[in-house]
């Protein structure tokens, strides 16, 4: 399983202008609705927003992972964001995020949602990957390392 199975390359935004983690949430959606016309992208982004509440997905080390389920969906979709300058996100270490990977699942496959949890966490624990992906020039340098995983 590659990552790049489940991201285009429309889904990578190298340079996120939000500074607040609904304004986030709402920028990472935003080209889903280009891409599926069909997507109620606005429920996205309140799923999105609950899960939050339940916990934040930012997981340390200027990482955040938002994910939900939508019963509409027919695949796991990836989008992919950077912030050079950083955005509070109620992380567990309290440092804002850089580097953001939203995963909608299909509510109907849990096990494909958290493999593909899993391989980003993996992914995200290298540090070489993250500082490659944050030095990255521009959405070509990031298409090209997402490609490789």
């Amino acid at each position: 399983m590659k990552l790049s199975d489940y991201l285009a390359k429309e889904l990578i935004l190298p340079e996120l202008e939000s500074a607040t983690k609904s304004d986030v949430l709402n920028e990472l959606v935003a080209p889903l609705g280009v891409q599926y016309p069909e997507m109620d992208t606005d429920h996205a982004v309140r799923v999105l927003l609950d899960r939050e509440r339940l916990g934040s997905t930012g997981i340390g080390d200027g990482i955040a992972i938002p994910h939900g389920k939508l019963e509409d969906l027919e695949k796991v979709i990836v989008v992919v964001g950077r912030s050079r300058k950083g955005v509070e996100f109620e992380a567990l270490d309290h440092a804002p995020c850089t580097i953001f990977f939203l995963v909608l699942a299909p509510e109907q496959v849990a096990g494909m949602h958290l493999r593909v949890l899993a391989q980003i966490s993996r992914l995200l624990k290298d540090e070489e990957f993250r500082k490659a992906f944050l030095s990255a020039d521009d959405l070509e340098g990031l298409w090209a390392l997402l490609k490789s995983v």
